[in-house]
């Protein structure tokens, strides 16, 4: 088969008539489909959890300001400040999405998971995760292999590009893979994982692609954190088994029906929402006249 399974349905079916954790089948994808041998698959999400780990680590505690000035070490002011309104646990999380998307904004080492404009949302949960459960490597490995299996998914009948779908599809899809990806790590069962993002994607509908002077910063950055946020409370809700209501593969394709009603000015193109604010419009002025700068040197 081309693709691992055409819906969340037909995975469900899948593991439970051969016994299988939700894991087993993405982990047979890869091997039949990509020509890797087990090993190897382990090996990589091995080493793309570790430039997860060292991405909040370099947001944390190195400089993360970017040529536009617009990021300006957030991950680190949150993760220091004084006053709390989060318990510790939930500041760690908002502090290592930012500090992560921060280091994609400086041009730092980052897994795009599913895209670079979302690359602070699975560290930051899988870090705090981790931490939070003391939970094995190993464990993790095989929740980053379920979110996995859910973006492929959600990009077969949706889209993980803010450019066809707006930021639902990027910030939305990661939170959906983080949601799903912490049920799975704590011993959730499928229909608690699948709830987990079905919820996660009705709270992300609708939300545009708006970046303003065409980078990946604002809002991006500031989005990063608060789709972690979703995923969170999306898997505490599921794991306590409140339904959804509308399936997973419902809520999928509602997902990719606004995204193609969605105008293309808020499809990543800078033309619309924040990007065309007064404010938003005076920093891509500044920035392209340093881009010039820059080119004319």
């Amino acid at each position: 088969m081309g693709l691992l399974f055409d819906d969340f349905k037909s995975w469900k079916q899948y593991c439970l008539a051969h016994n299988l954790s939700l894991a087993t089948p993405v982990l047979q994808y890869e091997i039949e489909q990509k020509g890797r041998t087990e090993q190897e698959i382990w090996t990589g999400l091995q080493m793309a959890y570790t430039v997860m780990k060292d991405a909040v680590h370099t947001g944390l505690t190195e400089d993360t300001t970017s040529r536009s000035g617009m990021i300006d070490n957030g991950g680190k002011k949150v993760y220091r400040h004084a006053i709390n309104v989060l318990s510790p646990e939930f500041k760690k999380l908002i502090a290592r999405a930012l500090a992560a998307k921060e280091v994609n904004s400086c041009m730092g080492r980052i897994v795009a998971a599913p895209t670079a404009g979302a690359s602070g949302i699975m560290p930051g949960i899988l870090v705090t995760l981790q931490e939070q459960h003391d939970i094995s490597d190993a464990q993790m490995l095989e929740a980053m292999l379920v979110s996995a299996g859910i973006a492929l998914i959600i990009e077969r009948n949706a889209s993980i590009a803010g450019a066809v779908g707006g930021c639902q599809a990027e910030t939305g899809t990661a939170a959906a893979m983080g949601a799903g990806a912490i049920v799975y790590a704590l011993n959730g069962t499928i229909d608690q994982v699948f709830n987990a993002v079905a919820i996660t994607i009705q709270c992300m509908l609708g939300l545009v692609c708006d970046p303003v002077a065409g980078l990946v910063e604002v809002p991006c950055v500031v989005r990063n954190a608060s789709a972690s946020a979703i995923a969170y409370s999306s898997a505490q809700i599921a794991l306590a088994n409140v339904n959804a209501v509308i399936p997973v593969d419902e809520c999928i394709i509602a997902m990719g029906e606004i995204g193609q009603a969605m105008e293309e000015r808020y499809k990543e193109t800078a033309l619309g929402g924040l990007a065309m604010t007064p404010t938003g419009q005076q920093i891509a002025k500044k920035v392209l006249i340093s881009d010039i700068d820059i080119l004319e040197q």
